[in-house]
């Protein structure tokens, strides 16, 4: 059985529309180079319509992704987690308790990931290892470097 991916409402949509998009847009373009790369002739050296034929391939599986994805979406509403733990679109600020660096992340779903910028996959192995831990309390979270320890410093939970 396939694990549910959590996620907001707005990324659902997020998803939603760009598989639409990819469909609709991206798909029949493909289509009309690869019919017109076919005209051409010979299609046993005709690099163009390969090329065209793997696009359409690769694009295939993305769209097929991210429906797999969407049909095993699980809406997330962070109204009603609790809020004195880790949890679902919480922002949680920890210290590295191996390099005594602060650092803060928010717990998001599918589609809301921006790792540069904090936003870390509520399923991610760090993520995961902070889901349920109160403020004061040390998260051990094996990572592929290694064990990282977290201590819980501060929980908030913001607007996603």
């Amino acid at each position: 059985m396939s694990e549910q991916v959590p996620m907001t409402r707005e990324a659902y949509e997020r998803l939603k529309a760009e598989i639409h998009r990819l469909e609709t847009v991206d798909m029949p373009l493909i289509t009309e180079k690869i019919a017109a790369a076919r005209s051409e002739g010979d299609l046993k050296e005709n690099a163009e319509y390969h090329g065209q034929r793997e696009n359409q391939g690769l694009l295939q599986a993305k769209i097929n992704i991210m429906k797999t994805k969407l049909s095993r979406a699980m809406i997330m509403d962070t109204a009603s987690v609790p809020k004195d733990q880790v949890a679902f679109g919480a922002t949680v600020k920890v210290k590295d308790l191996g390099r005594g660096i602060e650092d803060e992340f928010t717990l998001v779903g599918a589609g809301d990931e921006d790792y540069d910028n904090g936003r870390i996959l509520s399923t991610s192995p760090v993520g995961s290892g902070l889901i349920g831990k109160k403020v004061g309390e040390v998260a051990e979270i094996t990572v592929p470097r290694g064990l990282i320890r977290y201590e819980v410093l501060a929980i908030e939970f913001r607007d996603l």
